[in-house]
């Protein structure tokens, strides 16, 4: 196992990507806090899943819209796991529509979730980061490509982060924390669904033809959290089945 004894904090890891991204941290020996918001059912599950691997874990409730929220996840779970080496901002949300159509309050929603919330999350999580530290994001294949007009706003949301991504890198670097962004492609999970109405459309884009599992994902961030990629940082790494080649 690559990651034993290290503590993981994973947000909105309650189901999808992020209860993946929590297992597979888990699965290589860290133990894991995972935020959620509404689902409680669901994020226990996950810490059920992590505990019988043997693992410590702990779900927080925590709107990651909410500044306090997010600053208090990271504190809380430096104090039920002992310290924090990995932190995982996967909290994301989807709001579609035009400039002309959409609403400022879903404009605030994109950048406060998934722009400020990895910002304000990042910045807690610094004093307890150390030697090996790793801060991990996941953005969006959509951050290199707009296919459609609908989603330009989603897609400035998650470009946003790669410049964060490096300006981190190369502020933490001399400290041996390496920084790093995955962007997924189209994932099977409730908010992209294999199978919905507009998979068949998405399919077209991707070299390989078909949707990720979220353990296509996870199996990348448990790589970049580990040793074996000490030498990365500042970089995206595109998981899309071939969707932006």
């Amino acid at each position: 196992m690559t990651l034993t004894g290290k503590r993981a904090l994973v947000t909105g890891a309650s189901r999808g990507i992020g209860a993946a991204i929590a297992k597979a941290l888990a699965a290589e020996g860290a133990d894991v806090a995972i935020t959620y918001e509404k689902s409680a059912d669901s994020a226990a599950k996950v810490v059920d899943a992590i505990k019988a691997s043997g693992r410590k874990a702990v779900a927080i409730r925590a709107d990651s819209a909410d500044v306090a929220a997010v600053q208090a996840s990271v504190d809380k779970t430096v104090a039920v796991l002992g310290g924090l080496d990995i932190l995982v901002n996967n909290a994301g949300i989807l709001r579609l529509g035009s400039l002309n159509d959409i609403s400022l309050a879903d404009i605030d929603a994109l950048l406060d979730v998934n722009v400020r919330s990895p910002i304000v999350a990042s910045k807690a999580a610094l004093p307890h980061l150390g030697k090996g530290g790793r801060i991990l994001t996941i953005g969006s294949y959509f951050a290199d490509r707009v296919p459609a007009p609908v989603l330009g706003l989603y897609s400035a949301s998650k470009s946003a982060l790669i410049a964060f991504t490096k300006g981190l890198a190369r502020e933490l670097g001399s400290k041996d924390i390496t920084v790093n962004l995955v962007q997924p492609g189209s994932i099977d999970t409730d908010m992209n669904p294999a199978h919905g109405p507009t998979a068949e459309t998405l399919k077209q884009f991707m070299a390989l033809g078909r949707y990720g599992a979220p353990e296509d994902i996870a199996n990348a961030v448990a790589f970049l959290a580990s040793e074996k990629a000490k030498y990365i940082t500042g970089s995206t790494l595109t998981v899309d089945g071939g969707a932006n080649a």
